[in-house]
C-alpha cells in the first residue's frame, strides 16, 4: 500500500474487518471496502477497478487439512466470484493472483521453475492450484489479463506470524528480540529460500505495468539464493546479537511428531522467467532483510 500511496491513484483496500487509517502522506485516493472476498457483493463494489491484486486467502496447510469446505471457500471461490463478476459486467481487469510454489509439490529438483509439473500434495496446495487454473482459463477466454505469481517463503515487515506453521522467519526474529531461544524443530537440514516483501511488491508492481508479457502465465518468484532453516536461524540469531547486544541461543529439539512431506522439501526458486519477461530481479539480501525486519519489529 505504501508503494502506491503517494500515486495520483485510486486505491479500493478490502478486508474482513475495518482497517486501521493509513498514516503515510497520501497522493492516491483510498476507498476501503469491508466483507468477505468469498462474497460476490464485494467484488461489485471494485467492479470498475483496472488492476486487482488478488492476496485474499486462508494460508495454513493444517487449517485446510481440518476443513476442505471452508479452505475451498476461502481459496477457490473467491477467484470464481472475481472472474464471474467480470465476465457479467464485461470488465477485463489486470488480475494478479499470490500463488504458491508448493502447487507444484515436493521438487524432483534444483532450481525449480515453471517447467516443475504441478503436483500439490496438500489441500491448501490443491485449492491455491484451481484458483490459478481459473484465472489462467479466464485470461486465455479474454475475460480478463491475469497472472499468478507462485511465492516462495516471504518474510519481512508487516506480516504477523498468528499461525505456527505461517511467517516462520518473522516469528523467530520477534522471538529474538524479545530475548527468547530460537527452537529448531528437528535437523533444521531442509532448504528454503526466503524473499523479501519488498521484492515481492515489486513484482507484482511490474507485472501489473506489462500485463501483456505476462498474462495466462505462472510464475515462480524467490531469492533464487537458498539456505537451510537452521542456519537462518543462526543467522537471525546473529544479527539480533549484533544489533541488541543480547546472545540469541538457538536449540534443537524433537518435532515431536513427523515432519510432513511438504516441511521435509527442499526449496530453490528460479526466477529468471519472470525476470525475463518483466526485467524484474531480486534485490534484497537475507541479511539485509533480515535487519530491516529487526529495525520494524523493535520500532513497532
Amino acid at each position: 500500500m505504501s508503494r502506491l500511496a503517494t500515486a495520483d491513484c485510486r486505491i479500493i483496500r478490502v478486508a474482513r474487518s475495518a482497517q486501521p487509517p493509513l498514516d503515510l502522506p497520501l497522493g492516491a485516493t483510498v476507498i476501503d471496502v469491508t466483507g468477505a472476498a468469498g462474497d460476490r457483493g464485494v467484488w461489485d463494489r471494485i467492479a470498475d477497478a483496472d488492476v486487482i491484486f488478488h492476496f485474499a486467502a486462508q494460508t495454513s496447510a493444517a487449517t485446510a487439512a481440518d476443513d476442505s469446505d471452508r479452505d475451498f471457500h476461502a481459496n477457490v471461490t473467491p477467484m470464481r466470484q472475481l472472474l464471474t463478476m467480470c465476465r457479467e459486467r464485461g470488465r477485463r481487469p489486470i488480475v494478479l493472483f499470490a500463488g504458491t510454489v508448493t502447487e507444484a509439490g515436493i521438487p524432483s529438483r534444483l532450481p525449480v521453475d515453471e517447467d516443475a509439473p504441478d503436483d500439490p500434495i496438500t489441500i491448501y496446495d490443491r485449492h491455491k492450484l484451481m484458483a490459478e487454473q481459473d484465472l489462467k482459463a479466464a485470461a486465455v477466454n479474454g475475460d480478463v489479463r491475469g497472472a499468478t505469481l507462485r511465492l516462495a517463503n516471504v518474510y519481512g515487515p508487516g506480516a504477523r506470524g498468528q499461525r505456527v506453521d505461517r511467517d516462520v522467519l518473522n516469528r523467530m526474529i520477534k522471538t529474538a528480540i524479545d530475548g527468547g531461544t530460537l527452537t529448531v524443530h528437528g535437523t533444521g537440514e531442509y532448504v528454503r529460500d526466503y524473499v523479501f516483501v519488498e521484492d515481492v511488491v515489486d513484482a507484482f508492481l511490474m507485472a501489473a505495468v506489462q500485463p501483456d508479457r505476462v498474462n495466462g502465465r505462472h510464475f515462480v518468484i524467490g531469492s533464487g539464493r537458498g539456505i537451510s532453516i537452521r542456519d537462518a536461524f543462526e543467522l537471525i540469531a546473529a544479527r539480533v546479537e549484533l544489533i541488541t547486544g543480547r546472545r540469541v541461543p538457538v536449540t534443537t529439539t524433537d518435532p515431536g511428531t513427523r515432519l510432513s512431506a511438504i516441511e521435509q522439501r527442499h526449496f530453490v526458486a528460479d526466477p529468471s522467467r519472470f525476470s525475463a519477461a518483466t526485467g524484474w530481479r531480486p534485490s534484497w539480501s537475507l541479511t539485509e532483510g533480515i535487519d530491516r525486519t529487526i529495525e520494524a519489529l523493535r520500532c513497532a
